[in-house]
């Protein structure tokens, strides 16, 4: 008789503004049982799925999955990272950058079908002053996005535009100093994104030639443009096209660092976080293994 595998499903009750009560249903209604042996808890709290995730590992469990969005993903993942322990997505955030890259199905009941398949690969992680992500990083305009988004009681793609329109208006481009795998490069930049996989989520794609298996980062450098050209810079983000603007820089690198004028927010797989005016990036080849 073959062993069953143990998998914890780690559930976001507010992640992307949407209601989870009905999951584990889903779960036991669509999971194949006699490949799994299923456990469910829900977060209490900002780093409580890290600390859930951690345990699930010294516990040995063979997959833990992410019921919530790219924040979530990051606190389990964080804590997978370089271990035995496959992550599972079931995607229930705003944005689902990583999630849609790797064609996990946003439909709950397909995303519990795709565990069934159990296919795991390994991906690439970066780091950022310490701190891994998995999808992207970034700072400037999307970094104050991020932070605004994340103190609005809106939630979702509406909620994200509506941060996206306050903040536009205002936001100053800042210089920075790039080193990148030996290259210095002085830009005054809209916003920097380091990008792991090619997407923010809900199919924006910044960084179009990005890929979690490379083990390269793509460092893309969004530079001052006119407010008019806006409709033209959000069509090449939504048709994968971005790095054929204007406006855009993308340059490939290992070993990243970015001095700024001053301290101030950055965002880690969409969630706001504040670090000082230098920040080292580096990518951990194939550090996480995902099932997708």
């Amino acid at each position: 008789m073959v062993e069953k595998k143990r998998i914890l499903f780690i559930i976001n009750p507010i992640s992307g503004g949407k209601k989870k009560k009905g999951v584990e249903k889903v779960v036991l209604e669509d999971l194949d049982l006699a490949q799994y042996d299923p456990e469910f808890v829900f977060t209490e709290c900002v780093g409580h799925a890290n600390e859930l995730a951690a345990k699930a590992v010294a516990d040995e469990l063979d997959v833990v999955v992410a019921v919530g969005g790219d924040g979530t993903i990051n606190e389990i993942a964080s804590a997978l990272n370089g271990t035995g322990t496959a992550l599972g997505v079931i995607p229930e955030g705003s944005g689902n950058g990583l999630a849609l890259y790797l064609g996990i199905p946003l439909n709950e009941r397909a995303a519990v079908r795709r565990l069934n398949r159990f296919e795991p690969m390994k991906i690439d992680s970066g780091v950022i002053n310490g701190l891994p992500f998995f999808n992207m990083a970034g700072i400037g305009f999307d970094a104050s996005v991020s932070d605004r988004f994340a103190n609005d009681s809106l939630r979702g793609p509406i909620g994200y535009l509506k941060a996206v329109l306050a903040e536009i208006s205002t936001y100053k481009p800042a210089r920075c100093v790039l080193d990148i795998d030996g290259k210095i490069v002085e830009r005054e930049a809209f916003m920097i994104s380091v990008a792991n996989s090619p997407q923010y989520g809900n199919n924006a794609y910044v960084a179009p030639q990005a890929s979690v298996t490379d083990g390269i980062l793509d460092v893309c450098i969004v530079h001052k443009f006119p407010l008019y050209t806006i409709p033209m810079m959000v069509f090449h983000l939504f048709n994968k096209t971005a790095d054929q603007s204007e406006y855009v820089e993308i340059i490939p690198g290992r070993q990243i660092r970015i001095e700024r004028e001053c301290a101030g927010a950055v965002h880690v797989d969409g969630e706001p976080k504040e670090m000082g005016a230098v920040l080292d990036i580096a990518v951990n080849p194939g550090s996480l293994i995902i099932l997708c």
